[in-house]
């Protein structure tokens, strides 16, 4: 059958690019439904609740502020070795449109954890929203991917194996959900070491998360204690946050 031969779009590049470096990554995976009751009560009272995203970088920081194994990445050069940074780095998946057609980009997002739940959730609509000459990250993504093939190569090299560049490019952690198009159980292929998905809200008031992780970085009972702790922050410290930042205002009722 004869078809119609298509060039590869810089933006289709750019998944190409990711998954050769996320290739040979031994992930494992660990799904679980969180209750997070308290954490929909403060969202459906907040005036401008955060969006999922954001609660879930700032939640997995605050998480990885007390374990230090989430910030930990595997590197190769100069040698094969363990390498703590020491603060979270996020990489968000935004989904855009770009000369009509439809990519997907990664937001950066340094110390998430310091951050407040509203600055982390401006960061990620920046990234749906703002040219993408004016988003950092973005301009790195496709300086890069405008190089040829070999150096490419090289720099994603470069960029994964020596620790300190592997948290510039490609962080501690990264978020992907495709939620807001429905739902579904995302397992997404990264450079790692860690990546988190969510579906949707289900009716009762729990959300399924799946945490992909590289398993020569940690094991099984680490993540398990992990997604515990994970929802204990979602529904404590998020939650009041929400609450912090101001609930809807009460309509009077005229009598």
């Amino acid at each position: 059958m004869r078809g119609t031969p298509k060039p590869i779009s810089l933006h289709r590049r750019v998944i190409c690019d990711l998954m050769h470096a996320s290739k040979g990554v031994p992930f494992v995976s660990l799904a679980r439904s969180l209750n997070i009751r308290p954490l929909l009560e403060a969202r459906a009272d907040a005036a401008a609740p955060a969006g999922w995203a954001a609660m879930f970088v700032k939640a997995f920081a605050l998480v990885a502020k007390d374990e230090p194994i989430l910030r930990t990445l595997y590197v190769k050069w100069p040698w094969p070795a363990l390498y703590e940074l020491p603060k979270s780095v996020a990489t968000v998946a935004i989904a855009r449109i770009e000369d009509g057609e439809e990519c997907v980009l990664l937001q950066r997002i340094a110390g998430p954890e310091a951050l407040s739940l509203a600055d982390v959730d401006t960061e990620i609509r920046r990234g749906k929203t703002a040219p993408i000459e004016d988003i950092p990250m973005f301009r790195k993504i496709m300086r890069a991917t405008r190089l040829p093939l070999p150096l490419r190569r090289l720099s994603l090299a470069i960029g994964l194996n020596f620790g300190r560049q592997r948290g510039n490019w490609f962080g501690s952690f990264a978020v992907s959900s495709v939620a807001a198009y429905g739902g579904g159980e995302l397992h997404p292929i990264t450079p790692g070491p860690f990546v988190m998905s969510y579906g949707l809200v289900e009716p009762d008031q729990t959300i399924h998360v799946v945490i992909r992780w590289d398993h020569r970085v940690t094991d099984a009972a680490p993540i398990a204690r992990v997604l515990t702790r994970l929802e204990q922050v979602l529904n404590t410290e998020i939650a009041a946050e929400l609450r912090a930042a101001g609930s809807k205002p009460v309509r009077a009722v005229r009598t």
